[in-house]
């Protein structure tokens, strides 16, 4: 059974060896860090880390990342342990969520990591988020995704009238706990708003349906033109 949930932004500029530290992001930095405290706080059997990807796949605790790719020597785990192979798999989404994990020493509960096919259709996120709030008596998500990469001129998808908007919904979405308007996001919209979170957000409305969780939304920016958005349900 679902019990609590963080709902975090996965840009690697989150890193601050990535982005020059980059002061601009602080306050979400502190707000995912907040977030991972009431996941703490649940006291969870389990936490499984969602974030998008190119390609579905599963990883274990320990399993490892890293920012190389993005000119930083910055490597990261999947939480504590050496289980995972040697050289880094972690998509970046579930890497990012390893640093934040490691940034608060998270020993709560055992770690297992999630990629969701970014083009997964809204049924099978549902599916999939009830069989992992199946998994354990326990269970807490941390939900790695991005809003709209088209909130300006110059942001990665361009200038999008319909970006602002459709962030505002996700949002309030996140903030009520609404589990409905999650499910009604539009995959197709959010592909072209290049918004990675909309796989992962509709995963955690399928593991909490039927739940009485409530919302509460920490963070809403967006800085180089990208929707950013940290929340927590419990």
């Amino acid at each position: 059974m679902l019990v609590a949930a963080a709902v975090c932004p996965c840009p690697p500029l989150l890193v601050p060896e990535a982005a020059g530290a980059a002061p601009e992001l602080d306050a979400a930095r502190a707000a995912c860090t907040d977030a991972l405290g009431v996941l703490a706080a649940a006291r969870p059997d389990r936490l499984v880390v969602v974030g998008a990807a190119e390609e579905a796949g599963t990883y274990a605790q320990g399993a490892r990342g890293s920012f190389r790719g993005f000119g930083v020597d910055v490597d990261v785990t999947l939480g504590q342990g050496q289980d995972g192979p040697a050289e880094p798999v972690l998509p970046p989404s579930l890497a990012v969520a390893g640093w934040l994990l490691g940034r608060t020493g998270w020993s709560d509960a055992p770690i297992e990591g999630l990629a969701v096919a970014r083009t997964l259709a809204p049924e099978r996120c549902a599916q999939t988020g009830a069989e992992l709030a199946a998994r354990a008596e326990r269970v807490a998500l941390l939900v790695m995704g991005d809003g709209s990469a088209c909130r300006t001129v110059k942001a990665p998808g361009y200038l999008d009238e319909r970006a602002a908007p459709f962030d505002a919904e996700v949002a309030r979405a996140l903030g009520d706990a609404d589990v409905a308007a999650l499910q009604a996001l539009d995959a197709g919209l959010a592909d072209e708003l290049k918004a990675s979170g909309r796989a992962p957000w509709q995963v955690l409305a399928g593991a909490a349906a039927g739940t009485d969780l409530t919302g509460s939304l920490l963070y809403e920016d967006a800085p180089y033109g990208v929707g950013y958005l940290v929340a927590t349900w419990s």
